[in-house]
């Protein structure tokens, strides 16, 4: 079966002329690069989508999750080169344990509006139902990824905001509130004034919205050794963002007319992991996307040599962890990460996961954008201004041909079947 897959007409061009993805361009309508984002949606919103959307429920929370913060996100730099000067490579390692006990962060009486600025943000709390004596009877305290706002009234000390996970960084040295008639005004200097801030606070729907600015349109891949974990999440953050869905999973067992685990019975885990890497070929073309590959030892992202197209967007590799706590779980992914026989290795996000319920994709997904958003800002400030971006970098790789050059990107004319340099100008 497999080998007639491979084998059966070419139809759809990829980023290298001379090789073709061997599936019918009908049998997989949302790959026609002529399709409109509108028909497309009308592809995945009806019942015959290769790429069904599969929404989460957002009550009920895992014992076993907590929110991601800042706090909970670690970077480990690794040096590394390009044609185009010295550059950083990243690896995001997160841990996710959500927070059971996560509440509103305002008091129940006090009303807030926000605005950002090109240097700054503003938030006002409305405080005139509250009877303050004098500005001694407030107190503000912050430090780069926390607010603490307290005042005293009618002899009680009352919270109005407390918060450990603003949406970025500020700087705290630099940050003034002062009373505006019947409002608290903050007024919180950024550290990154290119960024626009969607709310106060990092929230699903602040990172959903304010990650775009950030992504610049490079797509996103789930790794992991679960198909399911991979495909839920997957949807999950391609609803939150826009993006289009696909799921190699879904596109192979379509066209081939039967299950993955059959396919792996009759033709071997092989012939599956080769079969889903012509699928990733054709799908790094395409900008805008989140794709949810195959888990277990027949998927390509298990084999180092399948990597070469994985490397045009951002690879995000979830798994359930086995140490019991955050510290030991935080060293596991650093030695995931360091293990270089392990072709997860490669990705650009390493997620831990405490536990796995379908119904909590949600709150995967958004620790994914956290990490994302770290990972582009964390190399922004490594970089530099002068120097290309990770962005800038990953749409380089698919220009030149996603040839497996991947972090150290070659020059033009390199041909990765030499592994010869082209001379130098």
């Amino acid at each position: 079966m497999a080998a007639a897959l491979l084998n059966s007409p070419l139809s759809i061009s990829t980023q290298n002329p001379k090789k073709t993805l061997g599936f019918p361009l009908q049998d997989f309508p949302l790959l026609n690069p002529r399709l409109s984002r509108f028909d497309r949606r009308k592809l995945l919103s009806s019942p015959s989508s290769s790429s069904s959307l599969i929404l989460s429920k957002r009550n009920g929370v895992l014992n076993r999750l907590q929110s991601v913060s800042g706090g909970h996100v670690s970077t480990i730099p690794v040096e590394s080169k390009n044609y185009e000067g010295k550059a950083v490579s990243l690896c995001i390692c997160v841990i996710v344990n959500v927070d059971t006990d996560a509440k509103w962060p305002f008091h129940h009486s006090t009303s807030m509006s926000f605005s950002d600025g090109d240097a700054d943000v503003e938030l006002r709390l409305d405080i005139s139902k509250l009877d303050i004596m004098s500005p001694s009877d407030i107190f503000v305290d912050m430090d780069e990824t926390s607010l603490f706002v307290r005042v005293k009234a009618s002899g009680t000390l009352i919270t109005l905001m407390e918060t450990n996970c603003l949406f970025e960084k500020i700087k705290p040295s630099e940050t003034i509130w002062y009373i505006d008639e019947d409002q608290l005004v903050v007024n919180l200097k950024k550290c990154d004034r290119d960024l626009k801030w969607p709310d106060v606070m990092e929230s699903w729907e602040s990172l959903t919205k304010g990650i775009l600015q950030l992504l610049k349109g490079t797509s996103i891949y789930i790794v992991g050794d679960s198909t399911e974990i991979n495909e839920k999440v997957g949807s999950e953050l391609a609803t939150g963002i826009g993006y289009i869905p696909f799921s190699t999973s879904d596109l192979l067992e379509r066209y081939a007319q039967q299950s993955i685990e059959s396919w792996v019975v009759s033709d071997g885990a092989d012939s599956v992991a080769e079969a889903e890497g012509s699928i990733l070929q054709s799908l790094s073309s395409h900008a805008r996307s989140v794709v949810a590959t195959l888990g277990g030892e027949h998927g390509a992202a298990r084999r180092h040599d399948k990597w070469r197209y994985l490397h045009a967007g951002f690879t995000v590799c979830e798994s359930r962890r086995t140490a019991r706590y955050e510290a030991s779980a935080k060293e596991e992914a650093r030695r995931h990460v360091q293990d270089g026989r392990l072709a997860y290795s490669n990705a650009d996000i390493v997620m831990k996961l405490g536990g796995w319920e379908p119904d909590q994709s949600r709150v995967v997904a958004q620790a994914c954008l956290s990490a994302l958003k770290q990972l582009t800002l964390s190399d922004k400030q490594l970089t530099g201004c002068n120097w290309i971006h990770l962005t800038g970098k990953k749409s380089l790789y698919v220009r030149l041909g996603c040839r497996g050059d991947w972090p150290d990107i070659k020059p033009p004319g390199w041909d990765p079947s030499s592994g010869v340099d082209p001379p130098e100008p």
